[in-house]
């Protein structure tokens, strides 16, 4: 019996031992590392070379109230391989702008590459030496002074040399009651070949007709208007006696407004808006207003006609500035901004006057801008005369007002205006 139990106790301790045994599987085995296995090199796809920053070209403008200065600016750098433009915004105050012009250039800073000027800053600036010449680049493009409107142009000549090219340009010319002028006269209004003793029999013929006031508005309050309609009357100046005297004589006859002397565009556009007057000379703007059809005088009832002896450009031309650190790529966006593509760009989105002169006759501007396919208006626009082209141009507009609106006012004689303006000329 005891052998057995003997057996039988070595039986269960061997299948204890089993069953610990069994237990140490939940255990990790340590295994052999596996052997290094090299894998092969996936080479790197070379990366695109980052191409160059493109060069600034800072551009000093005015704001535009239109797209068109901004879509100009957009196309310019899409194109350009090499440069950037970025437009530095002037203050719209034209005097304010003028003399941070002035600081900059006569510190011969290059802060600017590209400037926006009033047409009469010019002469001024040429003549101290801040703008380069255009003439060899003129000469690099193919272009010549005639492919661009002729005022413009004129503005910016100094001293047998161009220093701009239009940016846009501006001009004085008549607008005239078409339901009140006959067929015959309008025609010959038009066509620009007519005279200021014409102007003026027409004035005493219509005068009264519709309701109308007064025969003739224009500006000629002592400012700067007073200045651009004297070189209408006067021809460029090449008249200065005689278009006093048309001046006065329509005055004496009765033909103008009695406070005449005080008029500026304002008093003018009211004059013809509200269907006062018969003729009035002013600038495009005018025809804006008309458009929108919340004036007595509709614009359906007005014609353009160009002046007789001319009308007297305005708007902006541009010029390099003679310390532009950056020439090259200013010259490249001067001509792409005052040549076709930009003109284009500006008359279209902007409704701005083109001063490439092939626009005129683009499809596309023309119908942006019904008053380009106008025979007057067209007409006016290749009649444009620029203001004196001088250093001191305020100076001699001053004394030019001066002088005239003594005259005009009884203050002075005839030979006394005609002495003061040809001496401030003459400066």
């Amino acid at each position: 019996m005891k052998r057995f139990l003997t057996v039988l106790l070595i039986v269960a301790l061997t299948i204890s031992l089993a069953a610990c045994g069994s237990s140490q599987t939940d255990t990790p085995v340590a295994t052999e590392e596996p052997a290094d296995v090299t894998q092969p090199e996936v080479p790197e796809t070379p990366k695109e070379p980052e191409p160059p920053a493109k060069t600034i070209i800072n551009f000093a403008v005015q704001a535009d109230s239109t797209p068109a200065l901004e879509k100009i600016v957009e196309a310019f750098n899409a194109q350009s391989e090499k440069y950037e433009v970025k437009a530095t915004i002037m203050t719209n105050d034209s005097g304010q702008m003028h003399d941070q012009l002035l600081n900059s250039l006569s510190s011969q800073s290059g802060e600017y590459d590209v400037i926006s000027m009033d047409v009469v800053w010019a002469g001024e600036f040429a003549a101290a030496g801040y703008l380069e010449p255009i003439d060899q680049l003129l000469m690099e493009k193919g272009w010549k002074p005639t492919d661009f409107n002729a005022g413009s142009m004129d503005s910016g000549k100094y001293k047998g040399k161009n220093y701009v090219l239009p940016y846009f340009p501006d001009l004085g010319f008549i607008y005239f009651r078409s339901d009140i002028v006959s067929a015959e006269d309008a025609a010959k209004l038009r066509s620009g070949d007519y005279t200021y003793a014409d102007l003026i029999a027409m004035g005493e013929k219509y005068k009264g007709q519709q309701g109308t006031k007064y025969a003739f508005v224009y500006q000629s309050k002592q400012y700067e208007g007073l200045t651009c309609n004297l070189n209408e009357f006067t021809g460029n100046w090449t008249d200065i006696e005689g278009g006093l005297k048309v001046m006065k004589e329509m005055m004496d006859k009765g033909l103008t407004p009695e406070d005449i002397l005080n008029y500026t565009e304002g008093e003018t556009h009211n004059a013809l808006l509200n269907g006062e007057a018969v003729f009035a000379r002013n600038w495009p703007y005018v025809n804006g207003m008309l458009q929108s059809g919340e004036h007595p005088v509709k614009i359906d009832q007005i014609g353009y006609a160009p002046l007789p002896k001319g009308g007297t450009v305005g708007g902006w031309i541009l010029g390099i500035n003679a310390n532009s650190k950056n020439p090259e790529g200013a010259k490249e966006f001067l001509t792409f901004i005052a040549g076709p593509e930009g003109q284009k760009i500006n008359a279209i989105h902007g409704s701005y006057l083109p001063g490439f002169n092939a626009l005129l006759e683009d499809e596309e501007v023309l119908a942006a801008n019904q008053l380009l396919t106008d025979e007057g208006f067209q007409k006016a626009l290749s009649n444009t005369i620029s203001r004196p082209v001088v250093p001191n141009y305020s100076e001699v507009s001053d004394k030019i007002q001066i002088s005239a609106h003594e005259y005009l006012s009884g203050n002075s004689s005839l030979e006394d205006a005609v002495a003061g303006i040809q001496e401030a000329l003459a400066e």
